[in-house]
């Protein structure tokens, strides 16, 4: 049943953040997983190319040279240099309906083109199942090949905010050209399912583009063409210099740069800007990836359900269990932890975890409950302020009620005592059993004077504090009044008080608190010391401080007891047990009087072994006023 007991609050807790997490990852995420999966492209390093991928662009500089759009003309000028150098694959990403020229200029141009053993116009446009050949241009460009291999940006699906990360393998079945064109390269991805990362959505298989920063892929411009048709190297490319026989065998992407239409570029994990990346250059990150088969493979959906829930299970402990203070850092520490997780699967092991459901799982678990606990909390507080409150005034009461009775019986007991002087002095001779009576009676109102005068100095400590009264004096001196005080008790039970007291400094003090300080010490090493045997008090100076030490040879203080000996009320195993009433305000008393002083009580004792009791006053130090309050928080 008590295992059951201490088990129940985990389960529930357990319970509480698993069906939490399960709330949580029904939430479609995709553009804040889609934010963190480009925050892990950016932030690692750039994957290697392959070297098989090239472009030759047209920009602004190029309109500039030709005065005006390229036409048919000149881009049969490129593909006349091109041929010299046998690129294994040239693939065209320009719209040649906007291309300038005569039928003619596009006939010569098309014939330039069919002497490529792989010449491709890419377009964006797909057959369905069933249009085969549905695709073609107008004559006389008809006999080229028109392959589809369309940009994907999400934009009404998956984040939704415009980016392309995504590359389509097929359509229907049909192979598109990134996967056409890298299995040249790398046989393997002829077949999709050895394509890592591939994934189905309605109709196609798609995989993610292992995006390099723009402008990474070697290109050159068309007028370094033919403006110099007969060199091998090209200088004004943007590089030091690149060699045109460095394309044979390779995969050349034509493409335009002209910042025209936001429909010629793509918006990357590296950058949402409208220009970020050309759909040229977007191509060639695609066909690598391909070539290379290092997409970014998701992980499996399971790994998103282990990581939610399991964090949503420390964050729950941590609200629970914790301040809020440890809390935040230890919650702070899952978060970082799991996002070097997810930063490390990603780079360099290319598996993309998810994160952004254990993030918000993180968040939702922290302010769902935060403020039930604060409630739990406020209400415990209330409580706690209601019980003290009571505690408080029942404290008054106490303590008034103390103050009141000890000063109601001082006066009675002060008639009790001068009746007994009376009868023990009157000149009747009284019989042995009077004599008896009398004595006890005496006794007994004198014990009853000191457990009052007790009380009476526990209240007042209790209540104002006690105000210190410090004049000069010789503690020796203290101590022998003290003594001879307590010499009557001694002899009745025949134990002899040795005195060790060494020449002393006076020292400023208040008389009567150091008195009962010593009293307290000295009556209680008699008390509790048994018959015929010493007590020792011993006064000395060591390093600017006065050392008073009461020895006894009682029964000793258990160590059990030694660390509560000075608090209020308390007595000892071997106190209680014994026939000498106290009312364990004494060395209460005795140690607060004595931190009054600015100094300190400390005891030694082995059970069985006898007490040491050692005062520590300052030799010269300033005593000031103390209240009470300082000496219960001491």
């Amino acid at each position: 049943m008590k295992s059951w007991k201490s088990l129940a609050p985990h389960l529930i807790r357990v319970g509480l953040a698993t069906a939490l997490a399960v709330f949580i990852l029904q939430i479609k995420l995709d553009f804040l997983e889609s934010y963190l999966y480009d925050i892990r492209v950016r932030i690692r390093p750039a994957p290697a190319m392959s070297g098989h991928v090239s472009m030759i662009m047209i920009r602004p500089s190029t309109v500039e040279y030709f005065k005006g759009t390229p036409s048919f003309s000149h881009h049969t000028l490129l593909l006349q240099q091109l041929l010299k150098y046998n690129p294994k694959v040239v693939i065209y990403d320009i719209d040649l309906k906007a291309t300038p020229g005569s039928l003619n200029d596009q006939k010569v141009f098309a014939e330039t083109a069919l002497k490529f053993n792989q010449f491709y116009i890419l377009t964006d446009e797909m057959e369905m199942r069933g249009e085969q050949g549905k695709l073609r241009l107008p004559p006389p460009l008809d006999h080229l090949q028109l392959f589809s291999g369309p940009k994907s940006s999400d934009k009404s699906n998956f984040a939704k905010d415009g980016v392309t990360r995504r590359v389509l393998l097929d359509y229907q079945g049909q192979m598109m050209l990134h996967p056409f064109v890298a299995a040249q390269f790398n046989p393997e991805v002829k077949d999709l399912s050895k394509i890592k990362g591939v994934f189905e959505f309605f109709d196609t298989h798609q995989t993610y583009i292992n995006f390099r920063p723009s402008g990474t892929y070697p290109q050159t411009f068309l007028e370094d063409w033919i403006e110099i048709p007969d060199s091998d190297v090209i200088e004004s490319a943007g590089l030091a210099s690149f060699s045109k026989s460095s394309l044979k065998d390779k995969i050349v992407l034509i493409g335009q740069n002209l910042e025209l239409k936001e429909t010629e570029y793509a918006m990357t994990p590296y950058s949402r800007t409208v220009v970020a990346m050309t759909n040229t250059e977007t191509h060639a990150n695609a066909i690598d990836t391909l070539i290379l088969n290092n997409s970014p493979e998701r992980a499996h959906e399971a790994w998103n359900w282990i990581f939610t829930i399991l964090i949503s299970i420390i964050t729950i402990y941590v609200v629970f269990g914790m301040k809020p203070s440890h809390g935040l850092v230890i919650l702070a520490f899952t978060f970082l932890s799991f996002a070097c997780v997810a930063m490390i699967s990603f780079w360099p092991l290319g598996y993309w975890v998810p994160m952004a459901h254990p993030f918000l799982a993180i968040f939702l678990c922290y302010y769902f409950f935060i403020p039930y606990r604060l409630i739990i909390e406020n209400r415990r507080s209330w409580e706690y302020y209601q019980k003290n409150k009571l505690l408080q005034q029942v404290e008054e009461l106490k303590t008034n009620f103390i103050s009141m009775m000890s000063h109601d019986l001082k006066t009675p007991i002060a008639r009790i005592q001068g009746m007994v002087d009376v009868i023990t002095k009157t000149t009747q001779e009284l019989t042995p059993a009077q004599r008896e009576a009398v004595d006890g009676i005496k006794s007994s109102s004198d014990d009853l004077l000191k457990f009052i005068n007790s009380i009476l100095n526990y209240a007042k400590i209790e209540s104002q504090g006690v105000e210190l009264h410090s004049v000069t004096k010789d503690v020796n001196k203290l101590l022998e009044e003290v003594i001879k005080k307590h010499e009557f008790m001694a002899q009745a039970k025949k134990i002899k008080i040795i005195k060790e007291l060494d020449p002393l400094f006076p020292i400023q003090v208040d008389p009567e608190l150091i008195k009962q300080v010593f009293s307290n010490l000295i009556e209680n090493a008699i008390k509790y010391s048994p018959e015929s045997t010493q007590v020792r008090v011993a006064s000395s100076e060591v390093d600017g401080k006065v050392f008073i030490k009461v020895f006894d040879q009682g029964p000793g203080i258990p160590s059990v007891d030694l660390p509560n000996i000075f608090m209020k009320f308390f007595r000892s195993q071997n106190a209680k047990s014994s026939t000498v009433k106290g009312s364990g305000l004494g060395l209460y008393l005795a140690k607060y009087f004595t931190e009054l002083h600015k100094g300190e009580l400390k005891v030694e004792s082995q059970e069985g072994q006898g007490s040491i009791f050692t005062v520590i006053l300052p030799l010269s130090e300033n005593v000031i006023v103390s209240h009470p309050q300082d000496y219960m928080n001491s």
